[in-house]
This record gives C-alpha cells, structure tokens and sequence, in this order.
C-alpha cells in the first residue's frame, strides 16, 4: 500500500485537479484577507550530518521581487529528494508567521528569519484549524489549493540541530500546509492572499494531522476520515493510507 510515510508523505503521481463542480465560492464569512510577508527560496545544498554528506533542500532564504510560480515550484526553488518532497501536490510550503512567536519562545537562543522552518510563504493567515483541505487561495496573479499537513521528515533535525525537532513539531500542532498550483503566475512579499473557494467536504489541517497520527480511530474519527476521502485535494497517497486505516478498523469490529 502506498501511504504518507512517518513524519514525511510521499510525493504522489497524480494528474493535475480537473474542473471540480462541487468546488463552492467561498462565502462571505469566509473571505479573510491574508497577507504573504515573504517569499523564501533556496536550491538543494550538501551538508553534514552525523558523519555522512546529506544533500537537502531546507534551507530558504527569502527573495525580492515578482517570482514566477509554476506548477512544481517557484523559480529558484527546488527539493531534493523527490521521493518525499516537491511534486505537484507539494508545490509550495506555506507557514503562518503567527507561529514565529511560539518558537522563538521554544528556542531562545537562536535567530529565526521568515523561511526558517523551509517554508516557501512566510504567511499572515488564519491558522491551521481555519485552514481546511481544498481551500482555494489567490495569490498575486497566481491561484492555489491547499492539499496536506506538513509530515516533517530528518532534515528539520539537521536544520536546526535538535535530536528531538520532528516531535516537538508535531506536538506543537504548528505544522503548517502545502499548496499545489491551480493557475500559475507571480507572486511578491506584501501580495494579499484571499479564498476564493471552499470544498464543502474540506476538514481543517489541524484534523488531518491528528487523523493522521491518532492510533485508534473512534466512529466519530472514522466519520471525519470518510468526509476527507471526498476532497479532490487530498493527494492519493494520503487516501490509501486513510482506506487502509479505516479497512482495518472495520476488519477488527466484525470479528
């Protein structure tokens, strides 16, 4: 079965987002204006880690300027190891600047520019338990979908050199989101974000990621996954992984 691997999903093959007539405008309650504070880029370097040369893409700085943003990536921007990062469900990685204060506070010995966590937007958004999957943002002259959580793999340990960050990221709950591209175009610093669309079948973020890592599913839980299996947006590989959960459940309530 391919699923989202522990603390890093999988970059799945899938076509591009065909017209979707159950997309919904957003309403008016829902259209927050955002604000994109920084775009951050950086091309694969190599460093050291634990003895053994590591070639990673984490490290994004941020940039000036109109930036193109294609279906894959923003220009000056590239993953990698494609296996698990990039890919067009994983286009840009989008990280609430709110969530600066938090860790700043976390670690007070360290400076923390905006593209620290190896976001591409550094954003001032709702969070992620506003967030929801399918949303439908504009950018600039571009358009995008959010698709997933971040699952962080061993590069934010060597990122920022903490043996314990994976777990301290996911126990914060500050994980952050992926878009893909739904209309290419250009983004700056200072574009204003605003929802376009909702998926009427979109859950938060937030939920995803507790799904995802919740070890027993209660109805409720199996309920909300069933939900998320109907949002377009979800990469395959997360819903194989949520099928396989939920086949497993069922296997065990009919012995």
């Amino acid at each position: 079965m391919t699923h989202p691997r522990r603390y890093a999903s999988e970059t799945p093959r899938v076509p591009r987002f065909p017209a979707n007539p159950c997309i919904l405008p957003a309403p008016a309650n829902i259209q927050t204006a955002m604000k994109l504070l920084s775009v951050n880029t950086g091309l694969p370097r190599e460093v050291l880690w634990n003895g053994q040369a590591v070639v990673t893409g984490i490290f994004k700085e941020p940039v000036s300027g109109r930036v193109p943003l294609r279906k894959l990536n923003l220009d000056g921007d590239r993953q990698a190891d494609l296996t698990v990062h990039g890919g067009e469900y994983k286009a840009v990685y989008c990280y609430p600047f709110a969530h600066y204060d938090y860790w700043r506070k976390e670690l007070p010995d360290r400076e923390l520019p905006m593209g620290s966590f190896g976001e591409n937007f550094t954003i001032e958004s709702e969070l992620e338990g506003a967030i929801h999957l399918g949303d439908r943002f504009s950018i600039g002259t571009a358009e995008v979908v959010v698709t997933q959580p971040r699952l962080p793999c061993y590069k934010l340990v060597i990122k920022f050199g903490i043996a314990d960050m994976i777990k301290r990221f996911l126990d914060s709950g500050r994980t952050g989101f992926y878009v893909s591209v739904a209309r290419e175009g250009e983004v700056g610093a200072g574009d204003e974000i605003h929802r376009t669309a909702r998926d009427p079948d979109g859950i938060p973020v937030s939920e995803i990621t507790r799904l995802y890592l919740t070890k027993n599913y209660t109805l409720d839980d199996a309920v909300r996954v069933e939900q998320a299996l109907k949002v377009a947006a979800l990469p395959q590989s997360w819903k194989g992984y949520f099928q396989e959960r939920l086949h497993r459940m069922n296997s065990a309530a009919s012995r």
